[in-house]
């Protein structure tokens, strides 16, 4: 499976075009608007979030609510275009509009892809840049997201995000019964957060940055329950599956860390605090007496749940803005501010439950059958019960 996203921030529509959905997938719209919703949810979210209602059309590759195992096509209006439709609409302008809509951005933010991206493709208007490396991108990708993990549902496999922490503000991570009862508290919560000591902090940290014009960033968990043992590949560098999930984590705007299980906590503890003892049952198979690789092991899952971490620094556009340089001028001045959010953790942990369930997704539709979701069910059954009993 893959996956072409499209579209600019103020540009008419998202569209995310994906390939190799097996036939035979249930698939409905609502379920995928339910991902885009709890992506626009969050604590410290900005005025965008209070203008787009974000929506799919899915515009092919669904027929009478099943995939038919051709390319399913989602769009998302973007519904500020109207707005917009003069500066970024794809007809040229006339002299008279041209010098009317003369706004073009010399003036690069810290912490964008503005400068670098200008130098790349030789923008002398940065608003060719920042329109597209904006995080409204990740809309298409929480809608591509959603169709993985109702594979995913199909195969008997959970995935969860949520925050662990932010503004250097840590949750307590409490056991608990399911995966279910983790999303329950985590829904319930305006920073997806399990420890409701933590969230008040969290919430009174995130105002206090608004108040002081700044931005704080976090920390946050992905754990997938239900993977089978053996997804992945220890034989080559990229087809190993953690790291695969790892280049997905820091494929996401603003995300410039992950860990996998104990992560860097592997370091300060010696082997045999580190690696998870093997135990084996009838009733059930293979297990790890701990979960400090997290579920991967060689590049290949464990049948443990898979636990992912990401951390996400702040928002870079601030209301204090920071010293950059005019590209034209070249003279020092107080970078520009765009619309933004004091804090975006919350939202990304969807993203990142997003990014983790496609990879989930891809991979075990690659190892157990890529054409018939009954196919794929069946395989995936018949290896949990060879691996049982191996």
């Amino acid at each position: 499976m893959r996956y072409l996203t499209a579209g600019e921030s103020h540009g008419p529509q998202l569209t995310t075009i994906i390939e190799g959905v097996p036939s035979g997938l249930p698939l409905l719209a609502e379920e995928i608007n339910t991902e885009l919703a709890r992506r626009q949810k969050g604590y410290g979210r900005g005025r965008r979030m209070q203008i787009e209602r974000d929506q799919v059309n899915i515009l092919s590759g669904v027929r009478q609510g099943l995939t038919l195992g051709s390319p399913v096509t989602l769009s998302i209006e973007n519904r500020d275009y109207q707005h917009w439709t003069k500066i970024m609409g794809a007809e040229p302008l006339d002299d008279e509009e041209e010098q009317e809509m003369k706004r073009q951005i010399s003036r690069p933010r810290p912490g964008h892809a503005d400068l670098n991206g200008a130098i790349k493709y030789g923008h002398r208007d940065m608003r060719n840049v920042l329109e597209r490396s904006s995080a409204r991108e990740t809309t298409a990708r929480v809608a591509a997201g959603a169709v993985a993990k109702r594979i995913l549902a199909e195969l008997g496999v959970k995935v969860i995000g949520h925050v662990v922490e932010i503004g250097g503000i840590k949750a307590k991570l409490e056991s608990y019964e399911s995966l279910e009862e983790l999303q329950r508290i985590t829904e319930e919560s305006p920073v997806r957060c399990t420890d409701k000591e933590a969230e008040v902090k969290m919430m009174k940290a995130i105002d206090l940055a608004k108040e002081n014009g700044d931005s704080i960033g976090g920390v946050v968990e992905v754990v997938a329950v239900g993977m089978p043992i053996g997804v992945g590949s220890y034989v080559h560098y990229d087809r190993k599956l953690d790291a695969i999930l790892a280049a997905a984590i820091m494929s996401i705007n603003a995300f410039k860390g992950v860990e996998i299980g104990i992560g860097f906590d592997a370091a300060r503890n010696p082997g045999s605090l580190v690696h998870d003892e093997i135990l084996w049952s009838e009733e059930d198979g293979y297990r790890r007496r701990t979960n400090n690789a997290g579920g991967f092991e060689g590049g290949m899952t464990t049948g443990m749940p898979a636990v992912i971490r990401g951390v996400m620094k702040p928002i870079p556009t601030l209301y204090k803005p920071l010293q950059s340089v005019d590209i034209e001028s070249k003279e020092p001045f107080k970078a520009s501010i765009e619309r933004s959010d004091s804090c975006a953790v919350p939202a990304a942990s969807v993203v990142a439950e997003a990014v983790v369930a496609w990879e989930l997704a891809k991979a075990l539709v690659e190892q157990f059958g890529s054409d018939q979701m009954e196919v794929i069910k069946g395989n995936v059954k018949q290896h949990r019960n060879q691996s049982r009993l191996f």
